[in-house]
């Protein structure tokens, strides 16, 4: 015994000499030391294994690589044997460390997408065997990105550990709890006997969510959107279900978020559709398949043109003419928003300078921006840049925003609308009375327009209560000094009771349904242009 392995196995030689081993090591490690020593003398040839042996200095068990060698007679016969080992302990300890990074989530400590995928290919193998159903729920969290941009990252890691450890709380121990990626995870339950025992599952971990988190002393709030697909019925191998559990998820974010639903077969007709139009949508900016039509606003005072809307259509080489309501909320998804918003400011500005170019005196120009497209950074940038491209100025502009787009974050829209009305365009509130805003934010703001949304003109002639709330703005917008534009105004009737009630631009089928260029040109220009 050399001295390394005296503090190998934390012996000294002088206390093992002319000793029984046996006094020194537990009666299972003897009694694997004695098998491995009759293995060598057996076959007379070297061997090497490991094993682990108690280190009696250090308290604790170290896992060792060790060779053992017959030394034998000129007949071949062993007489004895020599033993060498390795301590490996702490290769072993890396090695494992290497292999929970491999296989485990780093913040959550939960299993990640690598070890998930082995659970759900041995829990499909076991049900087919004992015909049980397996379940895949896709968790998202909502509005988990509000918290990370609003609080830091630091805060957001913090909550998907919490929501991590409350899942677990909630599954059997067979289960698994694996984080997908960003604030996804994945639970995968096996050995099920009916499919509501899955949803049993999922409403527990939305119970759990439901719960405040306590943060860094801040009290924070978060659901959750859950899908759930089932083997075999929604699928047979590990991808079908994991797609499948996605598209219930989003169905379930669709239905309101913060509920659980199972997947069904016309969810996939629908996700496929969804896609089929997502991909067409991208070619939709390269083939020139948008385009725009424009929308007169009347003044009835002098009946003349006050300004035009610039409406978004998609010339779709299957569908024809899709109106923006079917895509507008696809391209926010994918981000492909703001390419779009671009092309139309763009193309609207050139519009007016084509206009300019024939000798028609073109009044003013209105783009609706996307809550998207009004929160970048560059839009100011992005306007001033194509203003200067096509030669125009920003009076030439009005740009529409909704209500609700003006209560998040009041300090960064301020500085938004001060910038655009440096440039000299005019701001409008579109669809109003459909969102909520605050008067005093009406001022704040320096709103020029407001435009009522179309569903209360409709039915002005027989739902009092539109009739008193066109009543109240435009009673309200005379006393701030804005200008009131009616939208969808269809019928004589409408345009006498708006105009009796003090509304004097109106915008509708009764005057012009949106046309493209060319027809803006001989019916309105030509006609205002003479």
């Amino acid at each position: 015994m050399n001295n390394a392995c005296e503090l190998q196995w934390g012996l000294r030689f002088k206390d093992l000499y002319d000793t029984d081993a046996s006094q020194f090591f537990p009666p299972e490690q003897m009694k694997f030391f004695l098998a491995k020593d009759k293995e060598v003398f057996e076959s007379a040839s070297q061997i090497d294994f490991e094993e682990i042996i108690w280190n009696s200095s250090l308290k604790e068990n170290r896992i060792v690589h060790t060779f053992k060698k017959p030394f034998c007679s000129s007949s071949g016969k062993p007489l004895y044997l020599v033993g060498m080992s390795v301590d490996i302990t702490e290769r072993k300890k890396a090695e494992h460390r290497i292999m929970e990074m491999a296989t485990y989530d780093m913040l959550t400590g939960l299993p990640n997408r690598t070890l998930l995928m082995d659970r759900i290919k041995q829990a499909l193998e076991q049900g087919r065997r004992n015909q049980k159903q397996v379940a895949v729920l896709f968790i998202d969290l909502d509005n988990f990105k509000v918290i990370n941009d609003s609080l830091g990252h630091d805060v957001g890691d913090l909550l998907l550990q919490e929501v991590a450890a409350r899942f677990v709380t909630v599954v059997r121990r067979e289960d698994t709890v694996a984080r997908h990626g960003g604030d996804e995870f994945i639970v995968l339950l096996s050995n099920l006997y009916k499919a509501m025992d899955a949803e049993v599952v999922a409403q527990k971990i939305l119970d759990v969510l439901n719960l405040p988190f306590q943060i860094d002393d801040v009290e924070l709030h978060v659901s959750g959107s859950i899908g759930i697909s089932l083997f075999p019925d929604d699928g047979k191998n590990i991808w079908m279900l994991l797609k499948n559990s996605d598209i219930a998820m989003y169905h379930a974010k669709k239905k309101g978020r913060n509920n659980c639903q199972f997947f069904k077969s016309e969810m996939n007709k629908r996700a496929n559709e969804r896609h089929s139009m997502e991909v067409d949508l991208r070619n939709a900016l390269k083939c020139s398949e948008l385009l725009l039509h424009y929308q007169p606003i009347v003044n009835i005072d002098d009946t003349k043109v006050y300004s035009m809307e610039a409406l978004l259509r998609w010339r779709h080489p299957k569908n024809g003419l899709i109106c923006p309501t079917k895509f507008i909320r696809l391209a926010e998804e994918t981000g492909m928003i703001a390419l779009i918003g671009e092309w139309v400011l763009r193309q609207s500005c050139l519009q007016i300078k084509a206009w300019r170019e024939q000798g028609y005196e073109v009044p003013k120009l209105a783009i609706n921006l996307s809550a998207i497209q009004f929160r970048q950074k560059t839009l100011v940038a992005d306007i001033t840049r194509i203003l200067d491209e096509t030669g125009l100025e920003g009076h030439c502009l009005i740009l529409e925003i909704t209500e609700s787009e003006l209560m998040e974050n009041v300090e960064e829209v301020v500085r938004t609308l001060q910038q655009l009305r440096a440039l000299g365009i005019e701001i409008s509130i579109d669809d109003f009375g459909t969102g909520y805003s605050s008067l005093s934010y009406l001022k704040r703001y320096q709103i020029n327009t407001l435009k009522i949304d179309r569903s209360f003109v409709c039915d002005i002639s027989d739902n009092p209560e539109d009739t008193a709330i066109i009543a109240a703005i435009l009673a309200m917008a005379d006393n701030l000094k804005i200008h009131v534009v009616a939208e969808g105004v269809e019928t004589e009737e409408q345009l006498f009771f708006l105009a009796s009630h003090g509304c004097f631009r109106f915008q509708g089928y009764y005057f012009s349904e949106p046309l493209p260029a060319p027809e803006i040109e001989s019916r309105i220009w030509k006609r205002i242009n003479p």
